[in-house]
């Protein structure tokens, strides 16, 4: 088996080895992977942050050896790019935009310099942090499979905002939802805490976090803070419900 970092600001991972295939999500800057099947341009490749696995472009790889892949493993608090757009320096001193999240191993395997802030979380951060994380992204652009500023889904959202804090999500709204404890009623969330929302068919497709007196922040067109009740999401601007409520989820406590 094979293994890689990604060296660049965004990678796309796409459900199929086809340039048209839908992105299902986004690997960004220091996030490493196995690759589990090559193809002339393409390669599957399963992240070692949350499991997912796609498609990405063979010209878009970096290898690193098996021993760099479990030395990442290992460290499991990496540090974050804290500003929206920070850069790494690399050994010809070209410059590589990174983004907001993105990760920087302690171990320098791409023997690239930061130029910029980091989150250091190498022990879990508080609870109330996590609102004020989720605030970077207010106003960024929906974007089905994205993971950053200039583009992101409601689960990838959710996902940056608590691995920025010391916690792994997995990808989807539907899988976030299996972790974690229950919460009965509304009125026992606290900031922070996810709620989850369903389909008409009950599918659970969309998910958001909560913050003080009956708000949450989440993805709808654009990050963004809307009312939310025991019914669901009130978008304030359209002045109707917009999102159907299903379950709430104590994920850190």
């Amino acid at each position: 088996m094979q293994y890689g970092i990604c060296h660049l600001s965004i990678i796309p991972i796409r459900l199929t080895a086809d340039e048209v295939s839908e992105m299902i999500t986004q690997m960004l800057y220091g996030e490493h992977y196995k690759i589990l099947e090559q193809r002339k341009h393409w390669s599957k490749v399963r992240l070692a942050f949350d499991g997912s696995e796609g498609w990405i472009q063979n010209n878009q790889i970096t290898n690193i050896e098996k021993e760099s892949y479990t030395d990442l493993d290992t460290d499991k608090h990496p540090n974050h790019a804290a500003q929206l757009v920070s850069y790494m320096e690399g050994k010809n001193s070209q410059f590589i935009p990174i983004l907001l999240g993105s990760t920087i191993p302690k171990i320098n395997i791409l023997e690239h310099t930061l130029e910029g802030e980091v989150i250091k979380t190498e022990k879990k951060l508080g609870k109330e942090n996590l609102v004020n994380t989720a605030l970077y992204y207010l106003n960024s652009p929906s974007l089905s499979g994205g993971r950053s500023p200039f583009g992101i889904d409601s689960a990838g959202f959710s996902q940056m905002v608590y691995k920025m804090n010391g916690v792994v999500l997995k990808r989807t709204a539907d899988q976030q939802a299996l972790q974690g404890d229950s919460l009965s009623f509304i009125e026992e969330s606290e900031p922070g805490d996810l709620a989850f929302f369903d389909d008409s068919d009950g599918k659970i497709n969309h998910v958001g976090i909560i913050m003080r007196d009956n708000y949450v922040v989440h993805v709808n067109g654009k990050v963004k803070v809307d009312r939310i009740d025991h019914t669901g999401i009130f978008d304030n601007e359209l002045r109707k419900y917009t999102h159907k409520l299903r379950v709430i989820k104590q994920i850190v406590r």
